[in-house]
């Protein structure tokens, strides 16, 4: 079955071809980053022009590479939200027009849906599994116990991982996006600070990370008043430290109660190394998987192969009314 996938949810550009859930034959993704620099974040009205000013090209690109046409696509997927929602306009009437020109299936799939199945394109999913989502906008642990049946088990109170990561860069200095600055740094680093581990001993699987962002800010702040020195490369490794333990020791707990038989890691955060190496040294008793870097930040492949499953599963395709949604329940069914 050859899926063709889209993803527009933010500023990245994407579109793939993906066979049965597993193969990539192509999967281009033209990214904005470069623009949004300038402003120190995505812009929503500059990242909806450019996704018009790029998606016919990533849409050729794509079908170019995976050498195939139009009329070899068994089912279109399409991400549905939640993301921005002018950018998520793009590319869900993009797919509209290829599956209504075409008579293809259409179906509309959930971002984070997308992240958790960017593990199956090198790994196989395994059920009863752990999903742990780490993103600029999302922090939960998901269990599944098949295919597109998602619970979630905890999730983040405040800031999500990710936006605490750029904030911490943002007051560093450091050039955007943040996060993978911060996680550079942080190995030439030691944890000298010791900041506070948010909710790591409490009894549910629920995270905060609002509270360690204004410690770390505070910290910086006044040592900025008493003019002293700042190593950048120790609050990175500081604040890396506390945010690792937390979602590490979260996770473990809840994979030994649940029983699960894996545990997956998904979203733009699943890049960074200094979690990838903690969660492989800290859970032991069970496969940990991540998906390959190139598959962690957004990409359409993951939505293609997230789209086999769905359609699989119940072979329900999208009605064409299908529209983005700027906010999107993961256990609504998407």
């Amino acid at each position: 079955m050859l899926v063709l996938g889209v993803e527009t949810s933010c500023d990245e550009t994407s579109v793939s071809l993906v066979e049965n859930g597993k193969t990539v034959l192509s999967n281009v993704v033209l990214s904005q980053i470069d623009i949004h620099k300038e402003y120190g974040g995505v812009v929503p009205e500059i990242a909806s022009r450019e996704h018009v000013k790029g998606i016919t090209y990533v849409f050729d690109q794509a079908m170019t590479k995976a050498n195939k046409r139009y009329e070899d696509i068994d089912l279109i997927a399409v991400t549905q939200g939640p993301g921005l929602i002018g950018s998520l306009l793009i590319g869900v009437n993009a797919a509209k027009i290829i599956s209504l020109n075409y008579e293809i299936p259409l179906i509309g799939i959930h971002h984070i849906a997308g992240h958790i199945y960017a593990n199956n394109i090198e790994h196989d999913m395994e059920f009863p599994l752990l999903a742990l989502v780490v993103s600029g906008g999302h922090t939960e642990l998901i269990l599944m116990r098949e295919h597109f049946d998602f619970l979630k088990l905890g999730e983040t109170q405040d800031d999500a991982v990710g936006e605490a990561y750029d904030k911490v860069a943002r007051i560093l200095g450091l050039p955007y996006p943040g996060g993978p600055q911060v996680d550079k740094l942080s190995v030439l680093g030691q944890d000298t600070f010791h900041f506070p581990r948010p909710m790591i001993s409490t009894d549910d699987y629920n995270f905060s990370f609002s509270g360690l962002k204004s410690h770390v800010i505070n910290t910086h702040h006044n040592m900025v008043q008493r003019l002293e020195e700042i190593k950048a490369e120790d609050f990175c490794r500081s604040f890396q430290d506390a945010v690792t333990d937390v979602l590490v020791e979260k996770t473990k707990r809840a994979a030994m109660q649940y029983g699960v038989k894996q545990v997956i890691v998904a979203g733009g955060v699943a890049a960074n190394k200094g979690l990838r190496q903690k969660m492989s040294e800290r859970i032991t008793q069970l496969p940990v998987f991540f998906p390959h870097i190139k598959y962690c930040t957004d990409n359409a492949a993951m939505i293609a192969v997230a789209g086999y499953f769905k359609y699989q599963k119940d072979h329900q395709a999208s009605e064409l009314s299908l529209n983005g949604e700027s906010r999107l329940s993961l256990h609504e069914g998407v």
